[in-house]
């Protein structure tokens, strides 16, 4: 199996070999440098994936190194690693070149999630220089009317900066599309920050998007660069835009209007160089009407849209995606590829995917990890695969009764990890957790 390569640079052994030990547990191949010298050095003998670095070092220092791996190695990404956040040093770090910016202490789950997200940039990139199969566009796969339609909109899209606003059901892609978009255009060589504005606490968001000075909050001992200013002359993408609040809202129009932010605690304006495109599973028309979204906001981001069709509507796609998904997780976890039969197959076209591609690809990895032998089956798959055969459905059940059924299916495809089941119902735990209990609570 060809595991990634990482080099971990710092002059501080006992950081160097913590990060080592971590990273070999997730399966990568660790190198270790205590200097900027030594890095060099190995660089110049090993091909290497990913280089994450310390910034403050004895001598040359972490800008030199990303510096030089920016001016001699095209195919490398760089996480940049320091005990002393500033804005300066954001800026400059992700301008050079560094796709991460990773302050000290971190925990070992920040830095698993960083690594990933470093590397999984790298892999598109690859795809979209390679491409493997007659069905992948921008790393995307896809042969169906509705794909090809959505690939039209990325080529035009790519061709300019023009806001964008990409909508579609939890799990179809709509990130992919935006970094489809983003690595393919101009901005290309700058970053691509992707923000879910659901996922991060109201009280926080502001902050996390515009930054903050030094003594803003109790607790601001910095001052810290936001979003906006990490993501300066590439693209900042605003996931579940309909999640954040009218006040927000109307910053974030600011920000469209005039490209200018203040950061939190500062009277001073910041003028920021970033393409916004934004993702949304609702119905912003609706919202609009509603008064639940700002209609000003929503023709600003509605420049360019790109609706991208659920998996139940581009059925022919399902077996070439599946193909490579086996692929992929047989790689991955160093298994012969399974066969799925046809009656398998089947089952996977004729199911309605309610999660979608993301859905798709869990169930796939599940089997590819489960399955015995060398040969998918129908009795294989989970159980929410097989009620979907011929036969088996049921016209006289509520749509809540329906939902509840889903769920508890998801729930028993992941053994019961709750974590796993929202992602793949493409809500957080505590919807999840309140569905639950809303279903508890009607059976009873």
């Amino acid at each position: 199996m060809n595991m990634e390569c990482i080099l971990v640079v710092d002059d501080a052994p006992g950081t160097l070999e913590i990060i080592r030990r971590n990273l070999t547990s997730k399966g990568y191949r660790v190198f270790t440098a205590g200097n900027v010298a030594e890095a060099v050095s190995i660089l110049d003998t090993t091909i290497m994936d990913l280089v994450v670095t310390d910034l403050k070092m004895p001598g040359a220092d972490g800008f030199d190194l990303l510096r030089h791996v920016r001016e001699n190695f095209k195919d490398i990404e760089v996480v940049m690693i320091t005990g002393f956040p500033s804005i300066e040093g954001a800026v400059r770090a992700v301008k050079i070149g560094a796709e991460e910016y990773l302050p000290k202490p971190f925990t070992d789950e920040e830095l698993f999630s960083t690594v990933t997200h470093a590397l999984q940039k790298l892999r598109e990139r690859r795809n979209a220089r390679n491409k493997t199969t007659p069905f992948d566009h921008y790393g995307i796969i896809g042969e169906s009317k509705a794909m090809r339609s959505v690939f039209r909109f990325i080529r035009r899209a790519s061709e300019t900066s023009a806001t964008v606003l990409i909508c579609g059901e939890s799990g179809t892609g709509k990130e992919v599309v935006a970094r489809a978009i983003h690595y393919n255009g101009k901005r290309a060589a700058a970053p691509f920050v992707p923000v879910n504005c659901g996922a991060i606490p109201e009280n926080l968001l502001e902050s996390e998007l515009f930054g903050y000075v030094k003594g803003a909050f109790t607790g601001a001992v910095e001052s810290r660069a936001g979003f906006f200013q990490i993501s300066d002359k590439g693209t900042i993408f605003l996931d579940e835009i309909s999640e954040a609040s009218l006040p927000m809202q109307v910053k974030l129009l600011r920000v469209l209007q005039d490209k200018e932010i203040f950061m939190l605690g500062s009277s001073r304006l910041a003028k920021v160089d970033v393409r916004v495109m934004a993702a949304t599973n609702r119905n912003l028309t609706e919202l609009v009407k509603k008064r639940a979204f700002r209609e000003d906001l929503f023709y600003r981001l509605n420049v360019v849209t790109i609706d991208i069709p659920p998996l139940r509507q581009r059925r022919e796609d399902i077996a070439p995606l599946a193909h490579h998904m086996i692929g992929k997780f047989a790689k991955e976890f160093d298994k012969e590829p399974p066969h799925i039969s046809d009656e398998a197959f089947k089952a996977l076209e004729t199911y309605q995917w309610p999660g979608n591609v993301r859905e798709l690809e869990n169930i796939i990895q599940r089997l590819v990890v489960m399955t015995e032998g060398h040969k998918i089956e129908v009795s294989d798959l989970p159980s929410l695969m097989r009620f979907s055969a011929p036969n088996c459905s049921s016209l006289d059940r509520s749509l809540k009764e329906v939902e509840t059924g889903y769920i508890r299916n998801v729930l028993e495809s992941v053994d019961g990890n709750k974590t796993q089941a929202a992602r793949i119902l493409g809500i957080d735990r505590k919807t999840l957790r309140e569905k639950l209990k809303s279903s508890e609570t009607g059976a009873a």
